[in-house]
Formats: structure tokens, sequence, C-alpha cells
């Protein structure tokens, strides 16, 4: 929408010395855009700071950051979530797909899966009202008028006013999203996720908040990041976006690019013959099986699974969901062309493709690190580290799961296999083992390790560590150990995905 000397570029003043924290902005949000119960747009945070008789509360209206630079918007796969040319951060339902790989890009904890059509939601400044020349509803029923709406071009609008002349706050601006939703009078007590103690028992000041399984307030039970006395008196849990089928997904992945690199492996040391039954069928039909497996947890994760192939029809190419989808398929190509080799016979063809689709199987079990390195909100995952990482604990799959196979088959490299999952077991012990001894960059990422050591998450971390480790002995125990290792491959991995999720972000 133009104004009269040219584009508007929309943004947002929310006044904290006005709000009075009536909760009307939420009322009226949820009443124009039919917002359902369990989930909402924009809510009002409160925290209780100093102590009695020196006490006051505080508070922030908290919704989407209407970001320049949008995590969500290059995350998106389908571009359901994009930005209009007056700077909205607006969505499109029906080319949502419901990954909620938006909801792990996003810093602020913004976006919601809405329950009645399962599509990605969140707050869009009412450009429907905007549009044709209303304010959005939380401005027009703000008994205080705490809520500012304002052209950014516009010299004249008070929200560009308060902007440039008068100080003002944005929400984690570390992440360099640089939001367009301003904070004036707002304490770091309330902007600041962590800067406030989660209440004991979860116990708000007009309700308790049910703590459902990968439910999350903000704060964090005795580590906060401010020494005043701040103390959260109203809040609402967030969801995870990812469950546990991110874990199954990422285990099946690694069996799939495992397998065929661990064949390969072994071919070009001479270890493996390129013309045996192995190479030729046992290899490329696991692979196939574990990549199948992949994909269809992959569309079970899915909000509308019916849309799975807009991934590939409707494609936004910064999106690594989008990537790692053509990546799947080229892998799939490959170890078709593989297997049809093994049909007609000839081992050229199959020596040929299992060398040009080695970067393949390689870019498929390691592209998850791009994945969830698009996941900013999540500190623990922005590690360099993980690319390499995923890469090893493809290796321990690959082996682990065609060791017992080799174990039967007669003839199978058994030995070299075991020798595989030894080093790739040992190698991933000692990466852990250095993540986790590592000092971390921020209070996120070190809560988030907090939780997969000590937390919610620490029976399978511990578990799956030593599990794993098991296979290290593999060249003198025997393939009987695959089994473990790969069961510990999997809690690790379920850990992982749900320890980085934990932090709260709102």
């Amino acid at each position: 929408m133009d104004g009269p000397d040219g584009p508007r570029r929309w943004l947002k003043v929310l006044d904290q010395t006005k709000c009075i924290g009536c909760h009307a902005c939420t009322t009226a949000c949820k009443s124009e855009n039919d917002v359902p119960l369990s989930v909402t747009r924009t809510f009002v945070k409160s925290v209780d700071v100093g102590r009695f008789p020196e006490a006051r509360r505080a508070f922030q209206v908290t919704r989407c950051n209407q970001c320049a630079d949008a995590p969500c918007v290059a995350a998106c796969p389908t571009a359901a979530m994009h930005t209009r040319p007056d700077g909205i951060v607006d969505f499109d339902k029906d080319l949502c797909i419901g990954c909620k790989a938006c909801m792990a890009a996003c810093p602020y904890d913004a976006i919601f899966i809405n329950p009645d059509d399962h599509a990605a939601e969140k707050c869009n400044m009412c450009a429907h009202r905007l549009d044709i020349g209303l304010e959005p509803a939380c401005v027009t029923v703000c008994p205080t008028q705490a809520i500012i709406v304002g052209d950014a071009e516009d010299p004249e609008s008070e929200a560009a006013r308060i902007v440039a002349r008068q100080p003002v706050s944005v929400r984690r601006p570390e992440k360099g999203t640089r939001p367009q939703v301003f904070y004036r009078g707002a304490t770091q007590s309330t902007l600041d996720p962590l800067g406030a103690d989660r209440p004991a028992g979860d116990t708000y000041a007009w309700s308790e908040i049910p703590r459902q399984p990968g439910e999350y307030a903000s704060g964090h039970p005795g580590a906060s990041n401010s020494s005043a006395a701040a103390l959260l008196s109203y809040d609402v849990a967030h969801g995870v976006p990812w469950d546990w089928r991110v874990a199954l997904y990422t285990w099946t992945k690694s069996i799939a690019a495992g397998a065929y690199l661990t064949a390969l492996l072994l071919a070009l040391l001479g270890r493996l013959s390129w013309t045996g039954v192995v190479f030729g069928w046992v290899v490329p039909v696991l692979a196939a099986v574990a990549l199948a497996a992949t994909v269809v947890i992959l569309i079970w994760d899915l909000e509308h699974p019916e849309r799975f192939y807009y991934v590939l029809t409707k494609p936004q190419w910064r999106s690594w969901l989008v990537r790692g989808g053509v990546i799947i398929t080229l892998y799939a190509a490959v170890l078709a062309v593989h297997l049809l080799g093994s049909l007609l016979g000839s081992a050229g063809l199959r020596q040929a493709v299992a060398v040009a689709g080695g970067p393949v199987a390689v870019a498929t079990a390691v592209y998850t690190a791009y994945l969830f390195a698009q996941a900013t909100a999540r500190d623990m995952w922005q590690n360099p580290l993980l690319p390499p990482h995923l890469l090893v604990q493809a290796m321990v799959a690959g082996a682990a799961a065609l060791l017992p196979i080799a174990a039967w088959w007669t003839g199978g490299p058994v030995v070299a296999l075991a020798w595989v999952l030894a080093v790739a077991a040992a190698v991933h012990v000692l990466l852990v083992f250095g993540e986790i001894t590592l000092a971390h960059p921020s209070a996120h990422a070190r809560l988030a390790m907090h939780e997969m050591l000590t937390g919610r998450w620490r029976a399978y971390f511990w578990a799956g560590l030593p599990l794993v480790a098991v296979g290290v002995a593999a060249p003198l125990a025997g393939a009987w150990v695959a089994i473990p290792a790969l069961l510990g491959l999997l809690a690790h991995e379920h850990a992982y995905v749900q320890a980085g999720q934990s932090v709260p972000l709102a």
C-alpha cells in the first residue's frame, strides 16, 4: 500500500510506560482474527520487579516483531511466510504445509499452529485493516494509547517520530533480524525471556500455567539473566515445534546415507567387492528402505501432509527444507540407478554411480545441520561442527545397520564393518564430550545444554552416550554391539533435538 509520497513501511511502537496490562489488545486480536482458544497472536507478559514495599509490575505486549530480515521467511519452504512490500511479515494459509520450520526459526516464539486449520499463524498487524485505511484492532481498543502504528517513511507519523527521537528498544537485537516493533520504556526483565525468575510451581498471578510435555514458559528455574528481584507474574506456555519424529527422521536418514557411504569406503579400500551381492543389492536396498522411512516420517510430521509435494512444486529456495528435499530426491535417484545396474548385471554402471553418488550421500547425511542452523531461535544448534558430526553419526548408523546383516550373510565384510563402527563410535563420543565440556557463548545455549545433561532430557542423553560407546568394542565383541549402538544414537538424537528447543524465547 502506497502513502502520499511513495510506498509505506509500517512500524509499531509499544509504549510500556502507558500499558496497564488490561489485555484488551489480546481479546481484540482474538475477536478480529478469529484466533481459537489455547493460542494467541499477542499477549501481555508481566513481571513483578523489586521487593515489598518497593515493588512494581512491568508489562510487555508480546507479539511478532515484523523483522526486516525475518528468519521465518527464509526458513519457510513454500513462501507461505513472506514479507509484503510495506514491510509486514504476512502468511498464506493456502501455501502452508505445516512443517513448523518458521516456528523453529523465530527468535521470539511469535508463531503458532492454528489448531483449527493446522496452518502457521501470527500477528500480521491486521494487514487487512491497514489495507483499507483502518488501524489494527489492538490499536483501536487500547485505553491508554500504548500501541502506535505508523509509516516509517512519513515524518509526521507519531510512531516514526518516537523511533527517531526517543530511546526505544527491540527484543533480542543480537539475532540481527532488525525488528520493526519498538518498545518504549520496557525493562530488561520483560524484554529478555531469561530476565526474570520463573515462580516455583509455575503459579502465576491470574492462572496456573499447565506444563504439558514439551511446553515451556519464560524464565528458567534458578537461572535468570538478571541480578534484580524480578519474578514472572503472567506468561503463557509455548510448545516446541519439532517433536520426537524429527529425531527419528534424522536417525533413519543417517542409516540411509551411512550404509551407502560405509560400503563405498570399504569398496574403495578393497575390503568389499564392487561386483558382490552385498554391494550390488544389500546396501542399496537397505539404504532405499531407510530413505523411504525418512520420507514417510517427514510427511507424517507435517500438519498438512497432503501438501508435501509443495516443497518441490512451490519451492522457496533459501529454505533448507527445500534444498534437503532436492538432495533426498537426488539420492533416491542414485539408489535407483545403482539397483538398475545390479539388475542389468553391469558392474561398471554400479561402480560409476557409486562414486558419483558418494557426494550426494554425504549431502544427505549433513544437510540437517544447515536446517538446524536456520532455526536461529535455537542457540545450541548454531554449531559449526554439526555437519561433520552428522557425517560421523551416519557412519555409525550405516556400519551398525550393515554389521548384523554381514554377520548373517556368508562372506560379508564383518571385520571391516566392525572397525568402521568402532572408529566412528569413538569419534562420535569424542565430539560429544567436546561439545558438552566447552563453554557456550550464550545463556540460551548453556541452558539448553543444562536441559540435555541434567534436566528434562538427561535420561536419553546419558543412556545414549554409553550405548553408542559400546560400538567401540565391535572388533572384539562382535556384531551384537550394533543394536545398542543404533539405539544409543537414536536416544542421543532425541535428547539433542528436544533440549535445543527447551529454552523459552518469549
